[in-house]
């Protein structure tokens, strides 16, 4: 640890790196929590199964790339199945679950976690995979900062996803409809809003956002059918930091937890990684406990 912090020391170009690395990989971060919070705000049920989401996508588009598909044309398939298995998951199983208690939701959606996660070892088999982009790697400062193609393009992907949905909740039908579903459900149905018709798309949008993260992530990491329970972990932690229906909040908070994750990987090592999430996961979680007892505090 000790040595690792002195080369962070000497070498600030390495800084770079770690920072520029954390930065580009916090965008699909974002990508994937945004789909969580907007399921959360809408209709409550928090999804265990998101980062399941994530790797079903990665599938699609390993599949895709066997077929001789090159990944980023298999965004837009990818994005639509998991859109129509999305409409599907919740119709057999989220809208059971909404009215029903907290743990009720978890369990289902645990569930549905592990459905996933057998059903893709059984398709795929359990080994990992990784899908080609065939871009190349820049390299900066001499060679000390190198920067891969798919990692830049994945962020402006992810940048350009983030923008397009910002428009989609602001000058839709369905999006004015999401939010007024999400603020109050009860006085939606009163004023018209098929609130059972928005919950369906808003969880099937959710997953189809997913498909998009994952189809990146299958060109910049690696799958693996119970890989999913990481990018499940992230989301939550991102969500929990930033609020919901804070999409800024919700972007700054990634990008964050992208640089914390490529420091810690660095200066404790690759096998504390996962471990710093699950630590800021808590930290957020006594944090926000402790705001709540100070607000009842002061109302008292």
């Amino acid at each position: 640890m000790l040595d690792s912090l002195q080369i962070l020391a000497a070498a600030p170009l390495f800084n770079f790196q770690l920072l520029a690395n954390g930065l580009l990989i916090g965008a699909v971060f974002a990508l994937a929590a945004y789909g969580l919070a907007l399921v959360w705000g809408v209709t409550s049920v928090k999804n265990l199964a998101q980062g399941d989401f994530v790797m079903m996508g990665g599938y699609i588009a390993w599949a895709l790339a066997e077929r001789g598909v090159h990944p980023l044309v298999a965004l837009a398939p990818a994005a639509a199945l998991m859109f129509c298995f999305g409409w599907i998951a919740y119709h057999l199983v989220i809208r059971r679950v909404i009215q029903r208690d907290l743990f009720t939701s978890l369990l289902a959606t645990f569930g549905l976690a592990i459905v996933i996660q057998q059903s893709l070892n059984l398709a795929f088999g359990p080994e990992v995979r990784t899908v080609d982009s065939g871009l190349d790697t820049r390299a900066f400062f001499g060679g000390v900062v190198t920067v891969t193609d798919i990692r830049l393009l994945s962020f402006a992907l992810c940048a350009a996803l983030a923008g397009a949905l910002m428009l989609f909740m602001k000058r839709s039908r369905m999006g004015r409809a999401i939010r007024a579903t999400a603020q109050d459900a009860r006085a939606a149905r009163v004023l018209g809003v098929h609130t059972e018709r928005v919950y369906a798309f808003t969880f099937a949008l959710n997953a189809a956002i997913c498909g998009a993260a994952g189809v990146l992530v299958s060109m910049i990491w690696v799958l693996q059918p119970y890989y999913g329970i990481a990018y499940s972990v992230r989301s939550f932690v991102i969500v929990t930091a930033a609020g919901l229906g804070n999409l800024p909040g919700v972007i700054l908070a990634a990008l964050g937890l992208g640089a914390l994750e490529q420091y810690s990987g660095f200066v404790l090592g690759a096998q504390f990684q996962q471990a710093t999430v699950v630590g800021l996961l808590l930290g957020v979680l006594i944090w926000r406990q402790m705001l709540l007892q100070r607000q009842r505090q002061a109302l008292a």
